[in-house]
């Protein structure tokens, strides 16, 4: 591998590559080849260094100019000489605009690996964070989820300290070990040169100060656990899978961070006779065998209270009538819905002889539909 190699072929790219294809390639080229991962191939730390040369230089505009119109020629990639900073290690190396330590915690999980790499490429373990959401469920009745609710509940909650502000003491002071930085940085040589890692401060904790006098409430975190009673207000037509939003009863931040939300997310309870398809509501509704040769007026249970109907002659079971502006008043979608009367015809299972008599003498009488004439014709077809 004396002769160099061209650096786009190093990286797998055409000349006319863009930035964000240097780095992409950049980025699978170093996870492919990095040392710890080809411990058997003899030649792997030299490959790996192509890989950072090659990139060294296409990401940066003037070394790349220098190098289309000059190649090797230009001395953009040659060590110290050049500026890409590979005699001495990566003393010269900023990541192109992203994380170093990405390439390598998508390698090892983590940067324990190569101790600290996390903040190589600007990343801050000092940043303030925002904290992890909560989703917690919530059992309604179907009457809470239909006309709204009330609901009351205990949750713990992680909150400033009353007692010292959230700061976690008093007579605050810059950290003397990291200078209000909140980080410190050390050197770490290693075979492939010299590194520079990036940690959180061990005395301020990434804060920058310390304190004289550490608060005994939170014992300097800055943070206590309070049991809280949380009120919130329930919409109409609110449906199983339905999340509602309480703002900062997530979990805590981190450096300062806001603390993350609540989600309730509710399930609603089945109701005995109503059945609910998003904001419709369909209701069976039984009708003896009279009721539906005859046709009658109903007396039809509804969301808001009983309404008459009037059921035409000849019913069938599975016949559907609907209701305008009887489903959910949906107040969470602004949406309402309607409701729908499906019959179903019950035949008497036991008749007295006063019945059965009447019955026959119907049975004589031509009461034929249309439907059973035709069958009728099919079977005699097909005899």
């Amino acid at each position: 591998m004396a002769e160099k190699r061209d650096y786009y072929e190093v990286l797998g790219l055409s000349k006319g590559a863009t930035e964000a294809e240097i780095k992409s390639a950049f980025r699978r080229k170093a996870k492919e080849l990095h040392p710890d991962v080809n411990k058997d191939d003899p030649h792997a730390e030299e490959k790996f260094k192509e890989v950072q040369e090659a990139y060294s230089v296409l990401s940066d505009e003037e070394k790349r100019k220098m190098y289309d119109q000059y190649g090797h020629a230009a001395g953009v990639g040659n060590g110290p000489s050049g500026g890409a900073g590979f005699g001495g290690g990566f003393s010269g190396f900023d990541g192109g605009g992203f994380g170093f330590g990405d390439i390598f915690d998508s390698i090892f999980g983590g940067s324990g690996g190569f101790g600290g790499f996390s903040d190589f490429g600007g990343h801050s373990e000092t940043r303030a964070r925002r904290g992890s959401d909560i989703l917690m469920r919530m059992d309604l009745t179907f009457e809470e989820a239909i006309f709204g609710a009330t609901k009351k509940f205990n949750i713990d909650v992680v909150e400033d300290c009353s007692k010292c502000h959230g700061y976690g003491g008093f007579d605050q002071s810059t950290c003397s070990t990291c200078h209000g930085k909140g980080s410190v940085t050390t050197q770490q040589n290693t075979i492939l040169g010299a590194f520079m890692s990036t940690t959180t401060c061990p005395d301020c904790h990434g804060t920058g100060h310390t304190f004289k006098k550490k608060c005994s409430e939170c014992n300097g975190k800055g943070k206590v656990k309070n049991n809280k009673k949380i009120t919130i207000s329930i919409p109409e037509g609110i449906n199983t899978g339905d999340r509602q939003r309480v703002s900062g009863k997530g979990n805590p931040g981190v450096n300062g961070g806001d603390n993350g939300d609540l989600y309730i997310e509710f399930v609603v309870d089945e109701h005995d006779y109503f059945v609910r398809d998003q904001d419709d509501i369909y209701l069976e509704v039984p009708l003896t065998i009279t009721e539906a040769i005859l046709g009658c007026k109903k007396e039809i249970p509804t969301l808001y209270g009983n309404v008459k109907l009037n059921v035409s002659p000849g019913v069938n079971s599975g016949d559907k009538e609907r209701i305008r502006g009887k489903g959910v008043d949906n107040k969470y979608r602004k949406h309402k819905g309607d409701m729908y009367v499906v019959f179903k015809v019950y035949s008497p299972k036991k008749l007295t002889r006063e019945q059965k008599s009447y019955i026959e003498k119907l049975n004589e009488t031509d009461l034929d539909t249309e439907e059973i004439k035709k069958f009728k014709r099919f079977t005699k077809e097909n005899d």
